[in-house]
C-alpha cells in the first residue's frame, strides 16, 4: 500500500474517531447549533420589526419595503456564518483535550501518519459544521425565510460555506495546538463570534460610524456574509466579494496549517 492509501486510511480512522465522539457527547453539538437558533429567533422577532423598517425599500431583493419579513431575509446569512464560527470554537477545545491529555503522544508510538491526528479534526468538524448550517437554514425557513437561489446557486451556497468553514478550523485548530490548556482553547477564538457582528451580518455597514465602517467593509467575516447573502437571494455575486472570500479562507488556512504543524512537530 502506498504512503498516500496509508494516510488516507488513517484520516478515515481519525475521522470515525470525531465522529463517534459527536455522537457519545452531543450536548456539544446542542450547544453549537441552539446558540445560532437563538440569535435567529432573538433578532427575527424581537428585533426584526425595527431593524426591518431601518434597511430600506431595495435592501433586500424580493421582499417587503422592511418590516420583519425584509430583515430575515437579511440577518438570515449573517446567522448562518455566525454558526460556523460557533462551530469551529470546538474545534480548538478538542485539539487542546488531546494535546494536553495524552492521547496525542500514544499516537506518536503508533504506526500512523501523524498528519491524519489533524485532519481527522478538520474532517469531523466540517461535518458538524454543515450539519449546523443546515439545522439554521431549516429553521429560518420555519420562521418565514424564502431564500431564491437556484440548484447550481444552492450548489455555490455549500461549497462556501465549505469553504470558509475549512479556512476557519484550519485556524482554531492551530488555536487549539497554540494553547496550554483546554480553558484557554475555548476562549482563544470567542472573537470570531463578535466579527459577523462587527460586520454586515445584523445591520449593513452603511449604517455605521466611518472608522467602523472602515474596519468592517475589510475583515473577513463581510465578504463571507455578502456571498452567502448574493447566493440564497439569487443574484450575481460581486467579484470583490468572492476573491476576498476565497483569499481570506485560504489564508486563514494556511496560517493555521503552518501554526498546528509547527506545534505539532516541537511536540
Amino acid at each position: 500500500m502506498s504512503t498516500l492509501a496509508y494516510t488516507l486510511s488513517d484520516t478515515s480512522t481519525m475521522l470515525r474517531r470525531q465522529l463517534k465522539h459527536m455522537i457519545r457527547y452531543p450536548s456539544l453539538t446542542a450547544i453549537i447549533i441552539g446558540m445560532p437558533v437563538v440569535f435567529l429567533l432573538l433578532f427575527v422577532y424581537v428585533f426584526g420589526g425595527t431593524l426591518g423598517n431601518g434597511l430600506g425599500g431595495d435592501a433586500v431583493a424580493g421582499t417587503a419595503a422592511g418590516g420583519r419579513e425584509a430583515y430575515i431575509a437579511y440577518v438570515t446569512p449573517g446567522i448562518l456564518v455566525t454558526t460556523i464560527a460557533a462551530a469551529v470554537q470546538g474545534t480548538a477545545i478538542g485539539v487542546a483535550m488531546d494535546m494536553t491529555e495524552g492521547i496525542v503522544d500514544r499516537f506518536r508510538t503508533m504506526s500512523i501518519a501523524r498528519v491524519s491526528v489533524l485532519t481527522g479534526h478538520v474532517l469531523g468538524s466540517l461535518i458538524q459544521a454543515l450539519l449546523g448550517v443546515t439545522v439554521v437554514l431549516a429553521v429560518a425557513v420555519l420562521v418565514g425565510f424564502r431564500p431564491e437561489a437556484s440548484a447550481l446557486g444552492w450548489l455555490g451556497l455549500f461549497g462556501t460555506i465549505a469553504l470558509i468553514a475549512f479556512g476557519l478550523i484550519w485556524l482554531t485548530v492551530g488555536m487549539g495546538m497554540a494553547a496550554k490548556s483546554v480553558e484557554t482553547a475555548s476562549n482563544t477564538p470567542m472573537p470570531l463570534l463578535l466579527l459577523p457582528f462587527l460586520g454586515s451580518g445584523f445591520v449593513p455597514t452603511e449604517s455605521m460610524p466611518t472608522w467602523l465602517r472602515y474596519f468592517a467593509d475589510y475583515q473577513p467575516f463581510t465578504p463571507f456574509i455578502e456571498v452567502t447573502r448574493s447566493l440564497l437571494a439569487g443574484e450575481a455575486v460581486g467579484g470583490e466579494d468572492l476573491a476576498l472570500t476565497v483569499g481570506w479562507s485560504l489564508a486563514l488556512a494556511l496560517i493555521g496549517y503552518a501554526v498546528a504543524k509547527r506545534k505539532f512537530n516541537k511536540r
